[in-house]
């Protein structure tokens, strides 16, 4: 029966994780397997993924051919460097202690450059955020300064209007006060005219008595 290592689909639409399985090659993609051998979740940076090395690395030693994916996955987890290291063993080539030494200098060394990567990962969204801050103060900074300056600028122009009312207003008052004058001024004569009268018909009055 040829064993085909492959990933099985799972998780929902647009979020999608996937196991890790051995399955027989005729059966569907996502039917029955042989043995689950880890997980990989594409969605979280940087990827996760858990794998049983010595399972996959049996299933390999039996002839099972891993998907050109799953392949990559196996690399990355050091699968195929350990197959490889188990056929330098049953060569003569290594010992067991120095291929599990090998393997394990191997493994040290991947996962320092996954800590670097996680650390520079981590380091770099936290400058994306404090750009993003910078940016949000800098732009309700602006907005604080936009709406000063139009509170301003109505002011003033309140200030203005205010103004040219009272411009406006006075000339009427000035008209009022001088027509005011004028009136009383005409009046005047008008009052003094009848005590003139009154004085040229007393003045024949009295030259007749004298005669």
């Amino acid at each position: 029966m040829p064993v085909r290592i492959r990933l099985q689909r799972h998780g929902k639409k647009g979020k999608p994780f996937y196991w890790i399985v051995a399955a027989d090659s005729r059966a569907k993609r996502d039917g029955k397997f042989l043995e689950k051998l880890g997980i990989y979740n594409p969605n979280t940076d940087p990827a996760t993924i858990d794998l049983n090395v010595d399972n996959s690395v049996q299933w390999l030693d039996k002839g099972a051919q891993p998907s050109h994916t799953a392949k990559r996955i196996l690399s990355y987890k050091g699968v195929l460097l350990k197959h490889h290291l188990q056929g330098g063993v049953r060569k003569g080539a290594l010992t067991e202690e120095q291929a599990e030494e090998k393997f394990q200098a191997w493994v040290s060394e991947k996962e320092k450059a996954i800590a670097n990567k996680t650390s520079s990962l981590e380091k770099a969204q936290a400058d994306a955020k404090a750009k993003a801050l910078e940016a949000e103060k800098e732009v309700n900074e602006k907005r604080a300064q936009a709406a000063a300056e139009a509170e301003a600028a109505e002011l003033a122009e309140a200030e203005a209007a205010n103004e040219e009312v009272q411009a406006e207003a006075t000339p009427e008052a000035e008209v009022t006060e001088v027509a005011e004058a004028t009136e009383t001024a005409e009046a005047a004569p008008e009052a003094e005219a009848p005590a003139a009268e009154t004085t040229e018909e007393a003045a024949p009055e009295e030259s007749a008595k004298e005669e």
